[in-house]
């Protein structure tokens, strides 16, 4: 929320610069951004000065531009060639002189000296959209006869520099949301570091009612979400621009003026954070406001110009024929006010946070009000504000106060009574603060000592702090006044003894492992467990029923808890390779979320939900490129095979221990899948599908292994360590050349292999495979080396016939193997 150093000072006396009030706000809890020296106009109006056109005459080599010479109150006049229709001698205008700086929006150019059809011109004459200062374009500005060359623009203009804050506003901190709110926390700050202050708001002592010529009723016919509503008219009202100062204030902090009467209302809410409405008051049929719902579906169309269907829990201000505003959120297109308005019905409300919330989030809506609103606003600030409001339309738009004020309270909003211990206090702080201390920081904060005991105090909290409504709440606003830096480090340390848990063990080895990861150079990401529902439209490895769907989502990009991690990881790739960096390797860990509604259980609301750790490797793009040394290769599935297999080996898990087969599912073109031979699934690897590939707008090959870091680490649960001595004996290769089937996998190979020499094998590896012409149809050629090792002698070559003869007979057996 931005901050205005000079509107703040309105409210609460200090002489700390912008910069240390950022300090100070930021160490009593409101974290402050950034300070930005701003002006009501990009630029300041710098360079531009009032000029006086002496002589004006037709372009020579144009028919619509002129040549001036114009006096800029020193030294000579200088020539400047202006397209403007209406310019013309004797008049006073505004220069932008050489090296001036003009904005439009977020582009900037710069007033150079330079040929327009041949003639030199030195600097340019400006309309009021040139300068900032307005929208009109239609001619040049033309100024008063009273207006003295040679001055500059921004004093001409009392163009103010001003000071921006920016300060973070917690969702808690509903308080804040408004410049006197943060003028509350800074001026306790003062209190509490000794500096000379005081905290003041405007008075309404002058509000009086002038007649009763436009007295409108008001009916609040759903007290739930209304809790108070109040209102008031102003007859006669002329809406025009606003004056100079009140559209200052709001430029300063971001906000265009719109008129007199709109600006009022938004210079209230930043003012004092109460959201107001301003209705034209013969858009109101019937003479009454009605406060209550409407039936589902009925249109409405809001002052964006969107029809909207209304739920029947949508709060609306109403007239007795039609709905005029969505309560506590946006306005209709019908209602508001315009130039041709004449009286006007302003309104005061304090609608439940609830009902505002889910009505913005239904429509999709995110305004000053709701923000605020659905926060939690002083319900007891409706009549002061309401009051200001009135007169200040009253001053800046003429007319008279037609009407008493209509205030509905269905309960007046009563203080929350906190007792506060002192030994509490100094239990949680860490410190003994004195009592008098401790009573200057809540007083200061608005809070009121009902009751004082040596033990404590009994404290009535005001309502608009809907923060602050137990001890710990109160304890934590004492803390951060006093200074969190004023707490010191104690030199004693208090800790318990503790074993290493199960978190402990998987922190550890999650660690080993994605050191290794990035050792083979990987890059470790992170992304939001919550993801996109439609992700998982019409999947039947992930289907969208099993999704933990969002009661209140955000937006429809974060609806739903990932089942995957992989779209997670594809959104990652989307992001570089849109960046031109395609060739990459992720790794995550992170909790993918699944729901049954089989196992719905109305005694145990979790049990159709489970919660599981997993691992994802993402692969794309090339494993080298632009290497002197080496021609750019391509990444292949079987380099993820072999970070997958390195992981398991790594945590103890071996591939031949493991029972390794086809996956077929909808995520993957091709993939295996890892399993326990009780059947648990450990992995899956393998090459994503075109289909998943393509919202993302990924070209490449995407190469993904999911690991379920969960029942790998039951998997290594009971594994053990062996170490052994490295043999003396010399290690044996030997070499096949089989023709097999095209179906034979090589798994089958290595699994039937180990099966067959259990305690020699050491290693079976695939060093080449052919298909083509010189074999059967159906079938191809596998060339596998065998390693076989004795711990305890040197094999001979009797001792490897047999091993190997028995292994040939198996494979002829098993797999219709033969030797080329």
């Amino acid at each position: 929320m931005n901050i205005s150093y000079n509107w703040l000072k309105e409210y609460v006396d200090f002489d700390l610069t912008p910069d240390e009030v950022a300090a100070a706000l930021t160490s009593i809890g409101l974290e402050t951004g950034s300070v930005e020296e701003v002006q009501t106009i990009k630029g300041g109006l710098e360079g531009l000065v009032i000029g006086e056109v002496l002589t004006c005459e037709a372009h020579p080599n144009s028919d619509h531009m002129h040549v001036t010479t114009v006096n800029l109150g020193q030294g000579d006049p200088v020539q400047i060639v202006c397209g403007a229709p209406n310019v013309a001698a004797g008049q006073k205008v505004v220069v932008a002189t050489l090296g001036t700086k003009l904005y439009s929006g977020d582009e900037c150019f710069t007033i150079k000296k330079s040929k327009l059809r041949g003639v030199e011109s030195n600097g340019m004459i400006c309309a009021e959209d040139e300068i900032g200062i307005g929208t009109d374009h239609s001619g040049i500005i033309v100024l008063p006869e009273t207006a003295v060359p040679g001055t500059p623009a921004k004093d001409y203009y009392n163009i103010k520099s001003d000071y921006v804050l920016e300060v973070d506003i917690t969702p808690n901190r509903a308080d804040a949301c408004s410049h006197y709110g943060v003028a509350r926390d800074l001026y306790a700050y003062l209190i509490q570091n000794g500096k000379p202050t005081s905290l003041k708001k405007p008075s309404v002592d002058a509000f009086a009612v002038e007649n009763h010529d436009l007295d409108i009723k008001v009916t609040v016919e759903n007290s739930e979400a209304c809790p108070r509503y109040t209102g008031v008219t102003v007859k006669g009202v002329t809406v025009k621009e606003s004056p100079e100062w009140l559209q200052n204030k709001l430029r300063i902090i971001g906000l265009r003026p719109i008129n007199n009467v709109v600006d009022v209302t938004n210079y209230i809410v930043h003012a004092f954070g109460h959201p107001l409405h301003c209705f034209d008051a013969d858009t109101i049929k019937g003479g009454e406001v009605i406060v209550k719902t409407m039936p589902e579906g009925t249109p409405f169309v809001t002052l964006d110009g969107v029809e909207r269907k209304l739920s029947e829990h949508d709060l609306m201000i109403c007239n007795q024929e039609a709905p005029m505003c969505i309560a506590g959120v946006f306005g209709g297109l019908e209602s508001g006010s315009t130039e041709a308005t004449k009286d006007v019905f302003l309104e005061s409300a304090y609608f439940h946070p609830t009902w505002v919330r889910k009505t913005a989030r239904r429509h999709g809506l995110n305004t000053d009000a709701s923000f605020r609103f659905e926060r939690g606003i002083d319900p007891n600030a409706a009549i002061y504000c309401l009051k200001l409001a009135a007169l200040m339309v009253k001053e800046l738009a003429g007319g008279t106060i037609s009407s008493e004020i209509k205030d509905v309270c269905a309960a007046p909003a009563k203080d929350f009574r906190v007792v506060l211990s002192y030994e509490k206090v100094h239990s949680l702080i860490g410190k003994v603060i004195p009592a008098d201390t401790i009573k200057s920081i809540v007083t200061s904060l608005e809070m009121k000592i009902v009751e004082e005991t040596p033990e404590g105090l009994t404290l009535d909290v005001p309502p608009y702090r809907v923060d602050v409504q137990r001890d710990c709440d109160v304890i934590e606003d004492i803390l951060r006044i006093y200074g969190y830096n004023n707490v010191e480090i104690p030199s004693a340390l208090k800790s318990s003894l503790t074993t290493k848990g199960e978190h402990d063990k998987s922190n550890k080895l999650q660690n080993l492992i994605a050191e290794q990861l990035v050792g083979c150079g990987f890059n470790e990401i992170l992304n939001n467990s919550l993801t996109r529902a439609a992700y998982y439209d019409g999947l039947e490895a992930y289907p969208s029923k099993n999704l933990v769907m969002l009661l209140n989502p955000l937006s429809a990009d974060l609806n739903a808890m990932r089942q995957t991690l992989l779209f997670g990881g594809l959104e990652s790739i989307a992001r570089n390779a849109n960046r031109k960096n395609a060739d990459l390797k992720f790794f995550e860990y992170g909790n993918c979320y699944y729901f049954d509604a089989e196992r719905k259980n109305p005694e145990k609301p979790l049990a159709a939900y489970t919660e599981n750790y997993h691992l994802g490797l993402w692969l794309t793009g090339k494993k080298v490129s632009n290497s002197w040394a080496h021609p750019d290769e391509n990444s292949t599935i079987y380099e993820l095979k072999a970070y997958v297999e390195n992981i398991l080996l790594r945590l103890g898990l071996r591939m031949r221990d493991l029972v390794v087969g086809n996956l077929t599912d909808d995520i993957y073109a091709t993939a295996l899948s890892v399993n326990t031979h009780g059947g648990k699934r450990l992995a899956t690897f393998g090459v994503v599908t075109k289909k998943l590939l393509k919202p993302f707008d990924i070209d490449n090959e995407v190469y993904y292994a999911d690991l379920n870091w969960k029942e790998l680490l039951k998997a290594i649960k009971n594994a053990k360590v062996n170490y052994t001595e490295l043999s003396k004996f010399p290690a044996v290769k030997r070499d096949l050349a089989l023709l097999l089937d095209k179906k034979v996998q090589f798994a089958e190979i290595e699994k039937i292999a180990y099966e067959t020499e259990r305690k020699l094998l050491k290693e079976v590896s695939l060093f080449d495979v052919y298909e083509g012409k010189n074999l059967e149809a159906g079938k191809k050629s596998y060339a596998v080396s065998f390693l076989l090792q004795d711990e305890s002698q040197t094999l001979n070559d009797k001792m490897i016939d047999k091993i190997m003869s028995k292994l040939i007979a198996n494979l002829q057996n098993k797999l219709g193997a033969k030797l080329r």
